[in-house]
């Protein structure tokens, strides 16, 4: 109850002209920058447009490992590889979004995305070279797989380093419109990426056939290059966001125990929301094409297999694209509840209807339904969790929190892609029964329930100017608790201006003993 309690506070806070005007202060200066509208928008688009690598290069590994699975039916089949290709990358994601959150905190947002695009470079073109010493197929599967670790690594320095520099560069943007910017250029690119990683695979295996699957696999992989090369040049141009240059703690101390007392339980309902939903995203989008497969039966070319999975791709952008707005229009939190709700019911529907759907003839509902259950999940917390990961915590922080949130996410998708084959192979009837596709609908339709619980009663307001307010909140908080401030910014922001918070507050008129732990 206290922590209801502590959001009622929260609200009545931001209802408070008082408290506007002084978390406004902040936000006026940041939007008065003398910049143009390029130079405030292409920072937003080369941070975050990397994500479509996330995208891409998780989606296709699904198609790789059906086509690995008609190159080797024994060998791969049979052994750990089968999970282990699809799912390894989320493990590398985990390790790179920790050590990257890290980084990007304590050094530098731009560097840590330089080396996060350099390890996808490096490890995209090794993943498409493996190989196994004397020709062994285990070695192939196990150079795969280790090459796919590291390449995740890579895709996880994008999130905390990517996602965060590209909600702080949003604060530059238009009031009103920053929101769907940031999700256009993050959730928007993974989604394009999956929808191309569907596409990718058809085309290839349309172009080789399917007696030359080894090579459409290489290929497939092969091109995960070129995303993350096309971004190389605008990020080695790249600047330090300004909220960056005057929040950060890298040359200070971190009051560790005073970010723990005023941001624990938020980080905890934000994880455990992104957590279910990389559960159920990342899980359904890697067997989406054995599940066609299955329904579709033996007799139909495996490009055929592609095509529906192209098809059900395709609806992750509708709800993508809308769900931008629709956060400008009623915020993330109320986004993120009402998709992820409305997802749930979708989900339950397609469990109930599978049997009827199970069948070539009807694989076109099974599409729909299940596109519309995607779709929806992008709508609302595809759209929204890394938005409210973003700007709920302050900037100095950011990177760190960001990271276990999403780290926990892929944990998640982890947890998924292991899961789901078990209760696939263990449902009433087999694999191929009726109860093996209903599980897993009925499995995710009830964690998006408890998901938009979460949100409805535990996630904050999140406005426009969240951002810059947060910074100007854990500023006073920390304040108020002894610590100074003073030291925060980097090295040259503190040479430029020697104005901290209490002048800005000084200039609102308002004391900093307003701020409350959340």
């Amino acid at each position: 109850m206290n922590f209801l309690r502590n959001n009622r506070d929260e609200k009545q806070e931001q209802d408070n002209p008082a408290v506007d005007r002084r978390e406004s202060v902040a936000a006026q200066q940041l939007a008065a920058l003398p910049k143009s509208r390029w130079e405030r928008s292409w920072p937003t688009i080369a941070c975050g447009a990397g994500l479509f690598s996330d995208g891409y290069l998780n989606g296709v590994i699904g198609s790789v490992s059906t086509m690995l699975s008609q190159l080797y039916p024994v060998e791969y089949e049979n052994s750990s590889a089968r999970s282990n290709v699809s799912s390894i990358t989320f493990a590398g994601t985990v390790v790179g979004q920790l050590f990257f959150g890290w980084f990007s905190d304590h050094y530098s947002r731009k560097n840590a995305l330089l080396i996060s695009t350099l390890l996808l470079i490096l490890f995209s073109i090794l993943a498409t070279a493996s190989y196994g010493a004397g020709g062994s197929t285990y070695g192939l599967f196990s150079a795969l797989t280790a090459w796919r670790f590291l390449l995740g690594i890579g895709i996880g320095g994008e999130y905390p380093a990517g996602s965060v520099a590209c909600a702080e560069s949003t604060g530059e943007l238009k009031r009103g419109h920053r929101n769907r910017w940031f999700v256009m250029f993050t959730n928007v690119q993974i989604d394009f990426g999956f929808v191309v990683a569907a596409i990718v695979p058809m085309i290839v295996v349309l172009i080789t056939t399917e007696n030359h699957l080894g090579t459409a696999w290489r290929v497939c992989l092969g091109l995960g290059v070129i995303p993350p090369l096309s971004l190389l040049y605008l990020r080695i141009k790249l600047k330090e966001p300004e909220e960056f240059k005057r929040e950060t703690m890298r040359d200070t101390r971190t009051p560790w125990w005073l970010v723990l007392k005023f941001y624990w339980f938020r980080l905890l309902v934000v994880s455990l929301i992104w957590f279910i939903y990389d559960f159920s995203s990342y899980s359904f989008g890697i067997y989406s094409s054995s599940w066609l497969l299955i329904i579709l039966g033996s007799s139909y070319p495996l490009w055929v297999s592609f095509a529906w999975n192209t098809v059900i791709n395709l609806f992750y952008i509708p709800g993508a694209l809308l769900g931008a707005f629709v956060s400008d229009w009623i915020g993330p939190k109320y986004c993120l509840a009402f998709g992820v709700l409305a997802q749930g019911i979708v989900g339950f529907i397609m469990s109930g209807l599978y049997p009827i759907l199970n069948t070539p003839k009807n694989v076109g509902g099974f599409v729909v339904i299940y596109g519309i259950f995607l779709s929806l999940g992008e709508l609302g917390p595809g759209d929204n969790i890394g938005l409210v990961a973003s700007k709920t915590s302050a900037t100095a922080i950011r990177g760190q929190y960001y990271a276990i949130a999403a780290a926990s996410g892929k944990i998640g998708a982890f947890v998924g892609t292991y899961i789901f084959p078990f209760i696939i192979d263990n449902a009433p009837g087999g694999p191929s029964g009726n109860r093996a596709g209903q599980d897993p609908f009925f499995v995710s339709s009830a964690l998006c329930i408890f998901s938009a619980f979460l949100a409805f009663f535990f996630l904050p307001h999140i406005g426009q100017d969240t951002i810059t307010d947060e910074d100007v909140r854990f500023r006073a908080y920390l304040e108020s608790h002894g610590y100074d401030t003073s030291t925060m910014g980097t090295k040259e922001y503190q040479m430029q201006s020697s104005s901290t918070i209490d002048t800005r507050l000084h200039e609102g008129g308002l004391e900093p003993s307003y701020v409350k732990e959340v």
